[in-house]
């Protein structure tokens, strides 16, 4: 599959355009539920949850940290892995695309947050039984699911090549 740049650009700044106002309306939301109802605790399913949380770590709530100088260092570090993303998606001409653009979504919509709010707000909470999954976001969606099409990528189609290497 090849794209020539200016569909390309297109497509992809299109996609991160959507994925960013998607995160957006929904963490809007829920912080505007949480500020007319004080908290949110909204029971769905019997394996999702509505649950609000502000997370000041990286990706599931790992790394949290009260100290304003690693949370700016992690804020940066984000940042620029970003950028290498971005760069990324400007040299892949597969699919590949599509799963880095994903990531790049994601990871600038939660760095939005981190910059706005200082914080990232989290609020789907999978959970089977009493076994709870880290609260994530819509971001953390589009993140999880670039990184794991990627891995998939690699194992499928690189495959071959490893092999005929040998």
């Amino acid at each position: 599959m090849q794209f020539n740049s200016k569909k390309k650009l297109i497509f992809c700044s299109l996609i991160i355009i959507s994925i960013f106002l998607l995160d957006r309306f929904t963490k809007l939301y829920v912080i505007n539920y949480a500020e007319i109802n004080g908290s949110v605790d909204i029971f769905l399913t019997t394996f999702l949850n509505i649950y609000l949380i502000w997370n000041k770590g990286i990706a599931f709530g790992l790394l949290n940290f009260e100290q304003s100088v690693i949370y700016a260092l992690i804020s940066w570090i984000i940042a620029i892995i970003s950028l290498v993303i971005l760069v990324m998606i400007k040299k892949a001409k597969d699919i590949r695309v599509y799963f880095l653009t994903f990531v790049f979504a994601g990871a600038i919509s939660n760095l939005f947050d981190r910059y706005y709010y200082s914080a990232v707000p989290d609020f789907l909470d999978l959970h089977i039984n009493n076994f709870h999954w880290f609260v994530f976001n819509v971001a953390d969606i589009f993140i999880s699911l670039g990184v794991i099409c990627l891995i998939i990528f690699e194992i499928i189609f690189n495959k071959p090549l490893r092999n005929e290497k040998d």
